[in-house]
């Protein structure tokens, strides 16, 4: 059961499961290129320290599973699929490039794109047909198109459905201009 396209959004630190409300797509937009995390991913992008840059992250980084509405972060609390699957990039070479392309992808129309928090990453939001395939298999198959297609590696963790995705500063994010 598909929830228009409707997620949870929860509080830092990435500890706290408990989701505070519901938001669409252009809510977390407006939020992404506001200026409500502009410093904290300053500093972030700052520490230079892979790991003391990860516990920053997941300290102070408000965060949505863009996938779908939970009762509590976990699988089995599930409330509604979104309709939307989150493909996340870590560590991309040349990320204007991986940018354009995904945002012209012949397939996938992206809902909304934005550089992750560590500024060196994409985080990419396109519609999963939930009908055709489970949440996982539709990730697994995207995933694979893009090893493909694009030749370039995609964080698997994204597969869970109740992956945190972190909300940063981006005010060049794209947000899909039908929504």
């Amino acid at each position: 059961m598909e929830n228009f396209n409707k997620f949870s959004f929860f509080k830092a630190p990435v500890i706290n499961v408990q989701p505070c409300r519901t938001l669409g797509l252009r809510d977390v937009y407006n939020i992404i290129i506001s200026d409500l995390y502009k410093e904290k991913t300053i500093e972030l992008r700052n520490i230079n320290d892979r790991n003391q840059a990860s516990v920053f992250k997941a300290r102070h980084f408000d965060y949505c599973t863009f996938s779908g509405v939970f009762s509590r972060r976990s699988a089995k609390n599930l409330i509604a699929h979104s309709g939307l699957l989150t493909v996340d990039f870590d560590h991309v070479q040349n990320l204007n490039q991986l940018y354009s392309k995904l945002l012209y992808d012949e397939y996938f129309e992206t809902q909304l794109l934005f550089r992750s928090p560590s500024g060196d990453g994409l985080k990419w939001i396109i519609k999963c047909n939930t009908q055709l395939l489970p949440h996982q298999g539709y990730f697994n198959a995207v995933a694979n198109y893009i090893e493909e297609i694009y030749d370039i590696k995609v964080d698997r963790s994204g597969s869970d459905v109740a992956r945190a995705c972190f909300l940063c500063w981006d005010p060049a994010a794209y947000l899909n201009p039908e929504l």
